[in-house]
């Protein structure tokens, strides 16, 4: 499967022609998309309008939506943040950290247009789509 991060569907549903949201508007209908609830939560928080917050509400909710709670993802994403800083990288927001976290314990792909990623990547073997 593939995730979508915050920062595609934000572009997404600002109509930017990007790379990700074009591969985004071609896989749509042909590949099995999700995020997670807290995907889910950075969009919809930046949506002050109550009507279109309620319309992307409903668009995102058409995908799968998993859950990311839990102690075992804490414990494996502060392992994964502590892995990196061994290596001399500092990951800037816990958020994506949690986000990377989930893709790598699932083996999801992530669908994404945020450097904060690339350690993901590079050094712990994060799937994503390169375009």
């Amino acid at each position: 499967m593939t995730m979508v991060d915050t920062t595609v569907w934000i572009d997404y549903f600002r109509n930017r022609a990007t790379p990700e949201t074009e591969w985004l508007d071609r896989e749509v209908s042909r590949q099995r998309l999700g995020l997670t609830d807290l995907i889910l939560c950075e969009v919809l928080q930046g949506i002050a309008d109550p009507q279109e917050f309620k319309g992307t509400r409903a668009a995102l909710q058409q995908f799968e939506i998993f859950s990311t709670g839990g102690i075992h993802l804490a414990v494996i994403s502060a392992q994964n943040y502590q892995a990196l800083r061994r290596q001399g990288v500092t990951v800037r927001k816990t958020i994506d950290c949690l986000i990377a976290s989930f893709c790598l314990l699932h083996n999801h792909q992530l669908l994404h247009n945020d450097r904060d990623y690339d350690p993901f990547e590079e050094r712990l073997g994060l799937r994503v789509i390169r375009l």
